[in-house]
């Protein structure tokens, strides 16, 4: 088994996409005006409208609900991309901090309030554990 992704779904699909375009440097791939997907070399970000859930079923998602779920993409210089963000990200939930397990992170909410961690490993057994 390979995990490949994970999809977001919002109101406003345009303004997230727009978000993560900018976070993370990487293009969004529009399917329709209701699907778009960020790919990087690891994993894939979807998202998705509100109208594209009830092909799921009724009622099975609702965005900006998230309460538990943090995204975390790697990084190579938290500290540097702070600063980039700082031109439009509204709400950050800390400054980069070096965490006990060896990465410096950064936590921040998108426009929906989704969690997203940006990160870079800072030791050894940090380095070794992302090193691909």
């Amino acid at each position: 088994m390979n995990f490949v992704s994970v999809r977001i779904i919002t109101d406003d699909i345009a303004r997230l996409v727009d978000f993560y375009e900018r976070a993370t440097g990487v293009p969004a791939v529009w399917s329709n005006e209701d699907f778009a997907e960020l790919r990087t070399p690891s994993a894939t970000l979807a998202i998705g409208s509100t109208r594209t859930v009830p092909l799921f079923a009724p009622g099975s998602a609702r965005p900006a609900d998230n309460h538990s779920v943090i995204l975390e993409f790697l990084v190579s210089d938290v500290d540097s991309v702070h600063k980039n963000l700082t031109a439009f990200v509204e709400d950050f939930v800390n400054e980069p901090t070096t965490m006990p397990w060896g990465n410096r992170a950064l936590l921040f909410r998108d426009p929906d309030g989704n969690l997203v961690n940006f990160f870079t490993p800072v030791t050894p057994a940090a380095d070794e554990k992302f090193a691909r």
